[in-house]
């Protein structure tokens, strides 16, 4: 009876986990690369793709802690609490409010120590790939030594629903950095 017991509750987790859907958006960092950069570059280029798909499209915030919160990072976008804390802890709670948060990049533009990223960033699934549903990102990381200590950003909301969110939280200041 204990074997019967035990190979159902088996039977029926192992269904629940593979039958989540599984599709978090991914980078397509191969596509995105430029055969200009240097090796420099395209280091920074893939520690930055490294934290925006486990921040943004995985939200593996445990993950993003062990490996980039290095107490030097300065946000810049007076809307987010500083540190890499702070962003992994504003995102946690946003992400609950909207679990199919997603970060399409479009296009990486890397000068030096300097990664930017273009991309679409959406609220819901099924918004992913329509041009006219959430925002268009432009986000800018600098390096230092392996190290992302600053970032930018600009955020321009692409249909209503977005503008209105945008005036409701666009308000609180939540670090005392500049925006330049």
């Amino acid at each position: 009876m204990f074997k019967v017991l035990t190979s159902l509750i088996l039977l029926f987790t192992s269904t629940l986990l593979y039958a989540q859907p599984k599709d978090t958006l991914m980078i397509d960092f191969p596509s995105l690369k430029k055969t200009s950069w240097t090796q420099q570059e395209l280091a920074n280029a893939e520690i930055i793709t490294d934290f925006v798909q486990n921040l943004m499209n995985n939200h593996n915030f445990d993950y993003i802690l062990e490996h980039y919160n290095d107490s030097s990072y300065v946000q810049h976008n007076r809307n987010l609490p500083d540190k890499v804390t702070g962003l992994v802890g504003f995102l946690e709670e946003f992400v609950e409010d909207y679990p199919d948060y997603a970060y399409d990049v479009k296009h990486i533009y890397v000068d030096g120590d300097y990664v930017i990223f273009h991309s679409h960033a959406t609220l819901d699934r099924e918004d992913r790939g329509n041009d006219q549903k959430g925002m268009n990102i432009i986000d800018t990381w600098r390096i230092e030594e392996g190290r992302i200590v600053e970032h930018w950003d600009s955020i321009q909301a692409l249909d209503f629903s977005m503008r209105v969110y945008s005036l409701i939280s666009g308000g609180d200041i939540a670090n005392s950095n500049g925006v330049f």
